[in-house]
């Protein structure tokens, strides 16, 4: 398959289950929302060392939040429920109750009920001042801060989610490769219900499983790697001197294949005329992960 001459590798990426909830941050002003949000999201590029993958999913009209605040909605994943709840706890209670003017309130509906924590252990930071308010079937905490107070939901949903799509963009140079990224980022930006985690939504350092040395358990893609075209099995060809991967976290499977959809087309618009010559994909054999995004397929 080709794309405006940029080559769309017969492969696919290898995604894993795990576990999502959405929360809603708001403040007085965007700015200030964004600045908690920021916060909130940040250090979360891979469970492999951050615990939890977050980012910022958009921002809010106060025709779109519970309290009619401007506001920043932030999608947040982790391998299981347990490990999500404390990263989401643990990163409400220091980015978010600090934050000048926030409120805090879920954004999602648990499967089946499901729930975490939100403010539901915040609120003993109010040391006894605190109160709890019933409104449409929710529970809310007022816990009062010198600001004022801070507002939060006491608990957020959890959902089934799916986490590691991603697609390899393959140039000529780093500005190309760059370039092709920041197209498809850009246009995945406007897919609801996925993010993607890593700095500006582009990874240059993809993996593989294993390493040379025993206390590591991923390492370098030596295989995509250019300067090592001529010490490993590459695969990569004599033209080909950069490659920048982007990983993409989801509620849903399809979440995930419309993601890269629309990020396979905006690189692949800019044509093999501005030195984009493939589109690949990570994957570990079909071994590891039950979710497989065959690029083909998607493009097709």
């Amino acid at each position: 398959m080709i794309i405006n001459g940029v080559s769309i590798d017969p492969t696919f990426a290898e995604a894993f289950p795990m576990k999502g909830t959405r929360v809603i941050i708001t403040a007085q002003n965007l700015q200030w929302a964004m600045n908690s949000a920021q916060a909130f999201t940040g250090f979360a590029t891979s469970v492999i060392a951050c615990g939890c993958e977050a980012a910022i999913e958009r921002t809010l009209d106060p025709s779109e939040t519970p309290d009619g605040r401007p506001g920043v909605a932030c999608l947040i994943f982790a391998m299981g429920a347990k490990g999500l709840a404390k990263q989401v706890e643990t990163r409400a209670g220091q980015c978010v109750l600090t934050s000048p003017t926030s409120a805090l309130f879920s954004g999602i509906q648990g499967e089946d009920g499901k729930d975490i924590p939100l403010g539901k252990n915040l609120r003993f930071f109010g040391d006894g001042f605190q109160i709890s308010k019933m409104i449409g079937g929710k529970r809310y905490w007022r816990i009062p801060v010198m600001d004022g107070e801070f507002l939060t939901e006491e608990n957020t949903g959890v959902v089934s989610a799916v986490g590691g799509g991603n697609f390899l963009i393959l140039a000529e140079s780093q500005p190309q490769a760059l370039a092709a990224c920041e197209a498809a980022i850009e246009a995945m930006k406007k897919v609801p219900n996925v993010i993607m985690p890593f700095p500006g939504g582009v990874v240059r350092s993809g993996s593989k499983v294993g390493s040379k040395y025993k206390a590591l358990n991923a390492s370098t893609n030596d295989a995509f790697c250019p300067t090592l075209k001529g010490q490993t099995r590459s695969e990569l060809s004599p033209e080909v001197e950069s490659v920048m991967e982007i990983v993409i976290d989801g509620l849903s499977k399809q979440d995930i294949d419309e993601a890269m959809r629309v990020g396979i087309e905006a690189a692949c618009a800019l044509g093999a005329e501005n030195g984009i010559r493939r589109i690949s994909a990570g994957n570990y054999g079909g071994k590891l992960g039950p979710f497989h995004f065959h690029l083909q397929e998607i493009m097709a």
